[in-house]
């Protein structure tokens, strides 16, 4: 019996030498008093560092401040810099018409999506979600925690569904849809919070041109990472908008896209982009709550960014910061843990994180046994409604903040943990 045999193949003698050694290795790592955080997909200091002095002194003179006759310090302009949009929508593969341009978060963009439908009402809402005596939403599993924080926020009842190679599980979806009282569903549609997992274009077909009891189904489209590779060229996606209207849906898609991970996450530039018609509906509702977000920052980003060669020009400088952490990650994986078989994980080619399926009840406790060795991690559940792993297995790795010497560290601590936590399991 080798020392890197799967665990499942030893007696308990020798798992018991193993938890003995893995013990030791823990109590060395905690003596180290280490502080580390891998708990959310925060750029680091390198990437900062890419675009802060271009981004900060693009303005040399008054002129430009100036953007299509428009002097971008003043009022006005409620949906963003024409300038701006025209720059999202060729990221996006829409028209400019159909873009908003906001304010530097694309997730406050998404609450007040929600927010108002629950008050108001969508384009085709036969009342305000307010006044539905349920409403239920699917959530793609696993996912991004804070997208369901939002519909939980608003008591909306939760569905998770399982997530395939090719997307969420469509044959699910579509029975659930039947149901009127399903009102939307979450999705990252390229490089999955957290799995990394890019919708088909079939699973993207189906979505817009399925048949949904409520008139006013909302696909809220987060596409977060869509020009977020780190491994390979630039990979094209579909256009939602467009496939919505070939399929007779036009208001069914609202896509939310923001600068965070491209320039500054605090000081980016964050739009939504819908049909016309869905544009005028909320631009009219928003028009109440602001006269116009910061256009001086839009314009900045627009002299910064240029276009959408110069933009993937930008993230390609990103990649090359980005891959090593990436492989830092999955070269541990494979050495340490793939051979005991007590974890999966996959191997993503862009976004911000590796998605990891501990031995069914040890997430938790891996955990745990991160923080007390000093490595901070996204909490157990997290990706999953109400923060209910229902196997306690899934585990989001965030390999992009720590400098690459601090992230080997947390992973060799993660590696102890996972080990630790499946012996604990099988010795009880």
């Amino acid at each position: 019996m080798t020392a890197m045999s799967a665990y499942a193949a030893r007696s308990r003698q020798e798992l018991l030498d193993e938890q003995e050694e893995v013990c030791r290795e823990l109590d060395r790592l905690r003596d180290r008093k280490l502080k580390l955080n891998m708990a959310r997909g925060k750029p680091g200091k390198a990437q900062l560092d890419l675009v802060s002095e271009g981004l900060m002194h693009v303005f040399q003179t008054p002129e430009d401040y100036m953007s299509d006759g428009i002097d971008c310090r003043n009022y006005g302009e409620l949906a963003g810099l024409p300038a701006a949009r025209r720059l999202f929508a060729e990221l996006l593969g829409c028209r400019p018409e159909q873009v908003f341009a906001g304010g530097n978060s694309s997730l406050q963009l998404m609450y007040d999506t929600v927010a108002k439908a629950y008050t108001h009402g969508l384009v085709h809402s036969p009342r305000p979600w307010c006044r539905e005596e349920k409403v239920k939403w699917l959530c793609p599993v696993p996912g991004y925690d804070r997208h369901f924080k939002i519909t939980e926020s608003f008591g909306f009842s939760m569905i998770a569904v399982p997530m395939t190679e090719d997307g969420p599980d469509m044959d699910a979806v579509e029975a659930a849809v039947r149901d009127p009282q399903v009102k939307g569903m979450w999705n990252v549609p390229k490089y999955s919070n957290p799995d990394g997992i890019v919708y088909s274009e079939e699973t993207v077909r189906r979505l817009a041109a399925m048949k949904t009891a409520a008139p006013d189904f909302l696909l809220m489209w987060d596409n977060a990472y869509c020009i977020h590779e780190f491994e390979g060229d630039f990979v094209p996606f579909p256009d939602i908008l467009a496939e919505c209207a070939k399929a007779g849906n036009p208001d069914r898609a609202i896509e939310f896209v923001s600068t965070s991970k491209v320039t500054l996450p605090g000081a980016g530039v964050a739009c939504f982009a819908a049909s016309e018609t869905m544009l005028d509906h909320l631009k009219k509702l928003m028009g109440v709550q602001v006269i116009s977000f910061d256009k001086v920052n839009q314009q900045r980003h627009v002299l910064y960014l240029k276009d959408k060669a110069h933009t993937l020009e930008l993230m390609r400088r990103h990649a090359a910061v980005l891959a090593p952490k990436f492989r830092c990650v999955t070269d541990a994986l494979d050495r340490q843990i793939a051979p005991l078989e007590i974890a999966s994980w996959r191997r993503p080619k862009g976004g911000y994180f590796v998605s990891l399926n501990a031995m069914p009840g040890t997430a938790r406790r891996t955990l745990e046994l991160c923080a007390e060795c000093g490595v901070t991690m996204t909490g157990a559940g997290a990706a999953f409604p109400y923060g209910m792993d229902p196997l306690d297995s899934n585990i989001r790795i965030a390999p992009s903040l720590p400098p690459l010497e601090e992230l080997e560290t947390a992973m060799e601590v993660l590696c102890a943990c996972l080990k630790r936590a499946a012996l604990e399991k099988l010795l009880k």
